[in-house]
């Protein structure tokens, strides 16, 4: 026995995935076996289970065995690997225990406020695991390219904090191993995608966050990358098939034109560069039209999902995927879990062709195309917000009815409720950066982003009114949080450790969404919005037993407006009250609005 267990380690060096769940909806299971010539061996397993299929490809260091797991019990099954009929090794692996319910999880929605945070520029909770010496690149603060410290541990010392803030749902860039030798910190160029990078902690610490987060009643979205992974990651060192990266042989860059991907009238060349295009020179671009590579992702992802007790994904870089894959991606993880969220990073400039994207688009069918993909991101409105605000004089195509012209389009999503609204993310140029912190125009982006339709995401410190310049490189759009290391001049987590700055944006910011997880109308509620006069736009959030108005006078002076204009949503409400202020306000009178600034309205004592 003690021969067998000293061979196995050497033949099998690599078991994806490592183990996993009975009771699943998929019963299929396809397990990578990874060892020198490892190929060579035929393959059995516990009777427990059925073989449906071993796949051996030109590599001989991988085997791919399918198994069936239709009503087989939790369990440690046996594979055996046999040369001329004689057991050479086997290889223990587990089928554990589902979560109770685990298939019908409640995933975010229009509920929720999603907190961005890069982990790395978030907190150093354990300095301790800042360098490790598998891993090439090592923390330095003075470079803003490279590594800080911050991790897991970071962030659960602080979830009082963003709780505070009433984020109900967290977003991290990766956490699985990234061993760039530079640049690393970002996370998107993974070598191991079981494997949550050392730095950051283990894979129990990150399950450790997501109990902590539940514990709260709070949500862990995890950044999916399905397009690519990096140079470094062992699978690309030692390719088990030519055809798992996308070659030409070799590198070619994608064109970025997103567009091939529903262009009627797209040359072949141009489609293949965008899809099958590497993003940049260190992501090898993953082929998801090879049935290997696909199933790996699917597995992958539902396996995550299933451990670390997962809320949602955000897919980075998705329409760069080969479409058709990326939709039986998509499709697999939701049938398997039917509430579960996915956003979709489909970063483009026109309605159409983000709406495209989102599942049961109408757009889609009519090239028979369902992406599947619950929801995508709404880079118009990030766009028009970026700038509107700069806009303070009334004109025809200026100020607030470009807020508006976006709202009209809603009609081409299927649901306009799942799309993710924001100011800003780890790639764009920093909102506050944009508007010199003028809290003016923070304050009327945020009340805009909390009160329309859609899920809000907040980027971290926005709410402390950070800035930084990306012209100066993505460093400067990724700074550390004050306070989240020791020696911190500045502790901007905690009341005493704010400037009177940071504290104004802070308490704004955390009255404005702990406000909005009360209201139900802001949630799933109807909208109907007032073509804006004078750069003063109005609208309304309703259910049957809720009412919101909103004012934004985005002009550099006061204004006032006649509620005889909205008594289509106003009807028989004599009275509202502000939100922010507290103020009761008639609605029966003419109401003064203050230079670039907003009124949020809860209706209320309605007449007999």
């Amino acid at each position: 026995m003690i021969l067998i267990s000293i061979k196995s380690w050497a033949q099998i060096q690599k078991t994806e995935p490592p183990f996993w769940y009975a009771g699943m909806n998929n019963p299929e299971l396809q397990i990578l076996f990874y060892g020198k010539n490892i190929a060579e061996n035929e393959v059995a397993v516990s009777d427990a289970v059925k073989i449906k299929s071993v796949e051996k490809t030109e590599n001989p260091n991988y085997v791919f065995v399918t198994i069936d797991t239709k009503d087989v019990a939790a369990q440690e099954l046996k594979f055996s690997f046999s040369k001329k009929n004689k057991v050479v090794f086997t290889k223990k692996y587990e089928l554990k225990q589902r979560r109770a319910n685990s298939a019908l999880r409640k995933s975010y929605d229009a509920s929720d406020m999603i907190y961005l945070i890069m982990p790395d520029r978030f907190a150093n909770g354990n300095p301790n695991n800042d360098n490790q010496k598998s891993l090439a690149e090592k923390a330095d603060r003075n470079n803003s390219s490279g590594r800080h410290g911050g991790d897991i541990e970071g962030i659960i010392k602080h979830l009082d904090y963003i709780e505070e803030l009433g984020a109900t749902a967290l977003w991290s860039t990766p956490l699985c191993e990234d061993n760039d030798p530079q640049g690393s910190y970002h996370g998107y160029a993974q070598s191991d995608v079981y494997r949550i990078d050392p730095r950051y902690g283990t894979n129990e610490d990150y399950l450790k966050l997501s109990s902590a987060l539940h514990q709260r009643k709070m949500k862990l979205i995890m950044d999916y990358v399905t397009n690519h992974w990096g140079m470094e990651h062992w699978m690309i060192k030692d390719l088990p098939t030519y055809n798992w990266i996308h070659q030409f042989p070799g590198y070619a860059q994608t064109n970025y034109r997103m567009t091939t991907q529903f262009d009627p009238n797209a040359s072949q060349i141009d489609k293949k560069l965008c899809v099958d295009g590497w993003f940049v020179e260190s992501m090898p671009d993953l082929n998801q039209s090879n049935p290997l590579v696909l199933n790996y992702l699917i597995q992958n992802a539902i396996w995550w999902i299933e451990y670390a007790d997962l809320d949602g994904f955000r897919v980075d870089t998705y329409s760069y995927n080969d479409k058709e894959g990326i939709a039986k991606w998509t499709k697999a993880i939701t049938d398997e879990y039917p509430d579960f969220n996915i956003v979709g990073e489909v970063w483009m400039h026109d309605q159409v062709q983000m709406a495209y994207w989102q599942k049961d688009s109408k757009l889609g069918a009519i090239q028979n195309f369902n992406s599947h993909l619950p929801s995508v991101m709404d880079f118009t409105l990030m766009e028009i917000l970026d700038k509107v605000f700069n806009e303070n004089q009334s004109a025809w195509d200026k100020g607030l009815i470009n807020v508006y012209d976006n709202f009209t389009n809603d009609f081409l999503y299927p649901n306009p409720n799942s799309i993710l609204t924001f100011v800003e993310n780890h790639d764009t140029q920093r909102f506050n950066e944009i508007y010199k912190k003028d809290f003016r125009k923070y304050q009327m982006a945020m009340t805009i982003l909390a009160t329309v339709r859609g899920i809000p995401q907040l980027y971290y410190s926005s709410e402390i009114g950070m800035a930084g310049n990306k012209n100066e490189g993505d460093g400067a759009i990724r700074l550390d949080f004050p306070g989240g290391w020791k020696g911190d001049i500045t502790n901007a987590f905690t009341k005493s450790g704010r400037t009177p700055e940071q504290q104004q944006f802070f308490d704004f910011t955390s009255k404005l969404f702990q406000w909005r997880k009360t209201n139900e109308a802001l949630h799933f509620g109807k909208m109907t919005h007032y073509v804006p006069e004078d750069n003063v736009y109005v609208y309304f959030r309703y259910t049957d037993t809720k009412k919101v108005m909103v004012v934004v006078n985005n002009n550099s002076s006061s204004k006032t407006i006649d509620p005889k204009r909205f008594q289509e949503n106003i009807k028989g409400f004599k009275f509202g009250k502000e939100v922010f202020s507290g103020k009761q306000i008639s609605l029966e009178n003419k109401m003064s609005i203050e230079a670039q600034s907003v009124l949020v309205i809860e209706l209320e004592s309605k007449s007999e």
